[in-house]
């Protein structure tokens, strides 16, 4: 089934009073795992994901019936995501400041990056994208990470895509001159 298709057969489904529950179920499974990924990657904290990733499904819960064909059903979620992720953030004024020195702390200086082994790099990564700013931090985790297109990053944090190009552009730059240090 292509994605098209599932997200028609879920909408389906949901739509209809008798099958409601099912549809809803398949909403869930089909999209859980990245849903949660992309609200992992701006707290960086399971449990607080997990929170965030259930107020998204509450929010499906209640708000699929209304839900326009216009966009595709991941984006419509990945936007409810974001929004949900941004609010948390907000509420708890953790803009997850974790000491940044702490990623990565216990290895080993080495020369180059490609001195490093997989781990290492991962965690390299990790460090340089947390100290972009949180909406550049964002559209590059969707550009980089889902491959979404610069027309499905503007659906779900709107901005117009010549902004949204300029913000991935400077993300890269700033990722490969902190990863240039190591």
């Amino acid at each position: 089934m292509t994605d098209k298709q599932t997200e028609k057969h879920i909408l389906t489904l949901f739509n209809n009073p008798l099958t409601k529950e099912k549809g809803f179920n398949l909403l869930i499974n089909t999209y859980k795992e990245p849903i949660y990924f992309q609200i992992r990657r701006m707290l960086s904290n399971h449990q607080d994901t997990d929170d965030v990733l259930q107020e998204v499904f509450v929010k499906c819960w209640r708000n699929l019936h209304q839900f326009k064909e216009n966009a595709k059903l991941a984006t419509w979620l990945y936007k409810i995501a974001y929004n949900e992720s941004l609010m948390w953030l907000r509420k708890n004024n953790k803009h997850q400041n974790l000491a940044l020195e702490s990623v990565g702390e216990n290895k080993a200086p080495q020369t180059t990056i490609f001195s490093k082994n997989a781990n290492e790099i991962s965690m390299l990564l990790e460090k340089a994208i947390r100290t972009l700013p949180e909406k550049q931090k964002y559209i590059f985790q969707l550009k980089y990470f889902e491959d979404l297109s610069y027309k499905e990053i503007q659906e779900i944090t709107g901005g117009s895509i010549g902004g949204l190009k300029a913000s991935y552009h400077h993300a890269v730059k700033k990722i490969k001159i902190n990863l240039d240090g190591h």
